[in-house]
């Protein structure tokens, strides 16, 4: 490694901060007031809170730039956020540090039906962009259940998926274009509107980059058709394993739905309590299985999957007979989330991936784990691609059972690690899951992701202390190989 270590940042002078920022903006861009800044505190992981040493709110990429600007040339750190309903701690502030906030970065700037494209800034909320284009008959399909709320900017910083990625795929793969701002304030395009362009395929690296690499300011989606059909069935089983072994058969069979998503009971009861989408209260798990495309092909899909269905055992089966019926049996697992909070004061939303065919298995540790400690886990996921996402349950005015939600966290991530997953799915890394990063990757490959963020930031001013571990904090945990008791690559810079 030829990086030279970076060396700590220096504590930050606010006052000359706050004069430098209202030097290249409006006043009202900047807020510093200890009232106006604690809103910003943590993002949707609101188990971990920090004050922001400053807020900027800017109203055009010219700002952006000469926020960013300054930031640079006063060494100090910056923290990008959008909506702030990212789960991992992405968007936690740093306290010498500006959070650049571009929620105020909202317009959609040119919709081409044509060539079913929609450029927009990062501060468009997703469903936004569907209903924007509805009327030429589009959609943008990446659907995250936060939907309703999260921007553009931010899915492409965690990569996100949603209940349809299954068959339509992640963030990653309905992005043409990603322009950024380095932390010099230099524009960069990444990607581009052709079906191929010159160069490495740095595209692909700033999805999921987590604020990382550079600030996204604009944005190139692709675009589908609204398909001809859509209809989902709903099927409750006697146990989780059968639930688990039927995702497994559907997809055996050659059948890709658009949507493949699990519940288990405990989620089950949460929602129909919330917003009775019709879910059976005495199935063990459940299944909603959607298939999209022309009357013919889903009329087809849906007579195999339920013969599918009735081979495994389902103990019911319903079938959304029309638009409205589809949307309301979706609205339970949309919903999951706001009604399982209501069992609990809190819950801590855990992302890890796991190969399908170790869905059942995974489950029943999960059980076992909840035993343990004394926590309830309520399972909601995308059963298709094998995303997970435990809810672990808790009350934070209890004693210790923070600390042991987030011990059930980590055994889980771990136990996804064991069964030849990954730490996150899509909710990225961010502080959460940091550690958990040491268990998952050897030093080589983790000394190749500090390269690269060196490469962008080489003073390492953009969101630090998120997403990669420095190779001292994993010699502390014990979760790498260490030479001679000596860390390997001594010279590698230490975000």
């Amino acid at each position: 490694m030829n990086c030279p270590e970076v060396r700590p940042l220096a504590s930050t002078n606010r006052s000359q901060v706050l004069q430098e920022l209202r030097r290249v903006v409006p006043t009202d861009i900047v807020l510093e007031s200890l009232e106006a800044i604690k809103p910003f505190e943590c993002d949707a992981l609101s188990m971990h809170r920090k004050t922001p040493l400053l807020v900027a709110l800017p109203n055009s990429m010219e700002q952006v730039k000469a926020i960013l600007q300054v930031c640079h040339r006063l060494e100090v750190p910056v923290v990008t956020r959008g909506a702030g309903t990212g789960l991992s701690g992405g968007a936690l502030p740093h306290e010498q540090g500006v959070l650049l906030v571009l929620t105020r970065l909202n317009r959609i700037l040119e919709i081409d039906p044509l060539n079913r494209t929609a450029r927009l800034q990062p501060g468009v909320r997703n469903l936004a962009i569907s209903e924007a284009v509805a009327e030429y008959g589009l959609y943008y399909a990446p659907d995250p259940s936060s939907q309703i709320a999260c921007s553009i900017g931010g899915n492409v910083a965690e990569n996100s998926g949603g209940v349809h990625c299954l068959k339509y795929g992640l963030t990653v793969h309905n992005v043409l274009e990603v322009r950024i701002l380095t932390i010099e304030g230099e524009e960069l395009v990444l990607g581009g509107a052709t079906l191929d362009t010159p160069g490495y395929d740095l595209l692909a690296l700033i999805n999921g980059s987590e604020g990382m690499l550079g600030v996204i300011t604009e944005i190139l989606v692709r675009l589908l058709p609204v398909p001809e059909t859509a209809r989902v069935v709903l099927a409750g089983f006697a146990s989780v394993e059968r639930a688990a072994a039927t995702v497994s058969a559907i997809i055996a069979a050659g059948i890709v739905p658009a949507g493949l998503e699990m519940m288990d009971r405990l989620s089950v009861e949460a929602v129909e309590a919330f917003n009775s989408p019709g879910y059976p209260l005495h199935a063990e798990a459940v299944l909603l299985c959607e298939l999209d495309g022309g009357e013919a092909e889903v009329a087809e899909q849906m007579a195999a999957v339920q013969e599918i269905l009735k081979k495994q055992q389902a103990t019911s089966v319903t079938v959304s007979a029309n638009e409205t019926e589809r949307l309301k049996l979706w609205a339970g697992r949309k919903n999951a989330f706001p009604a399982v909070g209501r069992i609990r004061p809190d819950y801590y939303c855990m992302d890890g991936t796991i190969p399908r065919r170790e869905l059942a298995v995974v489950l029943a540790k999960i059980k076992e784990l909840s035993e343990r400690y004394g926590l309830q886990v309520a399972n909601v996921f995308h059963a298709g691609d094998g995303n997970l996402h435990p809810l672990i349950l808790y009350d934070a005015n209890r004693e210790r059972e923070l600390e042991s939600a987030e011990q059930l966290g980590a055994e889980i991530l771990s136990m996804c690690i064991s069964a030849g997953g990954t730490v996150t799915g899509e909710h990225g890394v961010g502080m959460e899951k940091i550690d958990s990063m040491c268990e998952q990757f050897r030093s080589a490959e983790l000394e190749q992701f500090h390269a690269l963020k060196y490469a962008f930031d080489p003073r390492g001013l953009l969101n630090p202390g998120k997403a990669v571990p420095s190779l001292h904090r994993c010699a502390e945990l014990g979760a790498m190989h260490v030479h001679g008791g000596k860390l390997p690559f001594p010279d590698l810079p230490r975000f």
